[in-house]
C-alpha cells in the first residue's frame, strides 16, 4: 500500500515511521522538516500523493486546505483523504466540501498525545468513508474507531473532550501556582491526587447537581478565590470563569 503523508512534524514524522514499519510505502512532503527513515522525500504535496491510495494531511488546521488543494492534482478520483488535523467541525465540514467528488475526505481526530504511542494512538473516524479508513489503517497496528456520523463528528467528540481534559488541566495548574507562592504545594498536590484517584460516576454526577443547587454559596466561594489569587500575584483566568458559570446558574438552575 502506498500511503502518502502530508507534514512530517511530531505526529506526522513518528506516524509515518510506524507505517513504514508496518510494511507501507511511504511518502512524505513537509517544506521544513527532513523525513524518518524509510520514508520518500517528495518536492510537493502532489508528488506525494501520485499513486497514493490514501492521504494523511498531518500538517496544522491553518495549513489542511492548501495542502488539500496543492495535493489534489496528484490524487487519483476516489483517493482517501484523512485530515488528522485538531480543527473545528466546520472547518472539518469545509474541507469535505472543498473536495468535491475528486477525493474521499475522513474526518480523523487522534484521541490522545502521539508521542509514546505512534502509529497506535487511539483514532476516531467519521464521514462516509471512515469505514474505508479504519480497514486501510488496521492491519497496519492502527487503533481507529468509527463513529456513525458524518464528517465533523470526529472532531466534535474530540474537542468537546478537549473543553474538559484541557479545562482540568488549566485549573490544576492555576491551583498548583496559588499553592507554590502560598508555600502550599506539596500539600495541594496530594489533595488533587486523592481526588482523582477517589473519582467515579457518582463523582461526575456531584459536580453536576452540586454546582446548581449550592450556585450561590459557591460564587461567594470563587469571589474568596479570586481575591486570594490577586493578593498572591497569579492570574484568576480558571477562578473567574468558574465564578461566572455558578453565576449563570444561580441566575437560571436549568441551565
Amino acid at each position: 500500500m502506498i500511503i502518502a503523508v502530508l507534514g512530517l512534524g511530531e505526529a506526522g514524522g513518528l506516524i509515518s515511521a510506524g507505517l513504514v514499519a508496518a510494511g507501507a510505502e511511504v511518502r512524505g512532503y513537509d517544506p521544513r522538516v527532513d523525513p524518518p527513515p524509510g520514508v520518500r522525500r517528495c518536492g510537493s504535496d502532489a508528488e506525494a500523493c501520485e499513486g497514493a491510495e490514501l492521504v494523511l494531511s498531518l500538517n496544522s488546521a491553518a495549513d489542511a486546505p492548501q495542502a488539500l488543494a496543492e495535493g489534489l492534482p496528484g490524487c487519483a478520483p476516489g483517493t482517501l483523504w484523512a485530515d488528522l488535523n485538531t480543527a473545528a467541525p466546520a472547518e472539518k465540514l469545509a474541507l469535505a466540501e472543498a473536495a468535491a467528488d475528486r477525493v474521499r475526505v475522513v474526518d480523523v481526530a487522534m484521541m490522545s498525545p502521539v508521542p509514546g504511542h505512534g502509529l497506535r494512538t487511539p483514532m476516531t473516524a467519521s464521514g462516509p468513508a471512515a469505514g474505508d479508513y479504519a480497514a486501510m489503517m488496521r492491519p497496519l497496528g492502527a487503533e481507529v474507531d468509527v463513529l456513525d456520523g458524518p464528517v465533523g463528528a470526529a472532531a466534535t467528540h474530540k474537542l468537546l473532550r478537549s473543553v474538559f481534559y484541557k479545562g482540568l488541566a488549566a485549573a490544576v495548574l492555576e491551583a498548583t501556582a496559588a499553592a507554590r507562592t502560598a508555600g502550599l504545594s506539596e500539600w495541594l498536590r496530594g489533595n488533587i491526587t486523592a481526588e482523582l484517584i477517589r473519582a467515579d460516576a457518582a463523582t461526575l454526577q456531584r459536580l453536576l447537581t452540586g454546582s446548581k443547587t449550592h450556585a450561590v454559596r459557591r460564587i461567594h466561594e470563587m469571589e474568596a478565590a479570586e481575591r486570594l489569587l490577586g493578593d498572591l500575584g497569579v492570574p484568576a483566568r480558571v477562578t473567574r470563569a468558574s465564578r461566572d458559570w455558578l453565576a449563570d446558574l444561580a441566575g437560571d438552575p436549568d441551565a
